[in-house]
């Protein structure tokens, strides 16, 4: 399984609240598209979230994102690692 990266846009003020409440849907729907959402990042002030995934293309991602309400067409395939 490939891992991504991907950037949402407009979530200004948003609340770790509502952060997992997103978080949720792709995790409620995210089986459908043989993905698995691992966490999510949100900067409140400048209105970016940014969420660690693995699945088999980032069109999968990007579909679930749709379906949850979320969509974004930024979206990172991660296939150099270092730690």
């Amino acid at each position: 399984m490939a891992r991504f990266m991907d950037v949402h846009s407009g979530f200004v003020g948003v609340t770790a609240i509502q952060l997992r409440e997103a978080h949720e849907r792709d995790l409620a729907i995210e089986a459908d598209e043989g993905v698995h959402f691992e966490r999510a990042w949100l900067d409140p002030s400048t209105g970016k979230v940014f969420c660690l995934s693995s699945g088999p293309t980032k069109e999968s991602v990007m579909r679930v994102h749709e379906r949850a309400g979320h969509a974004t067409a930024e979206v990172y395939e991660l296939a150099i690692e270092i730690a």
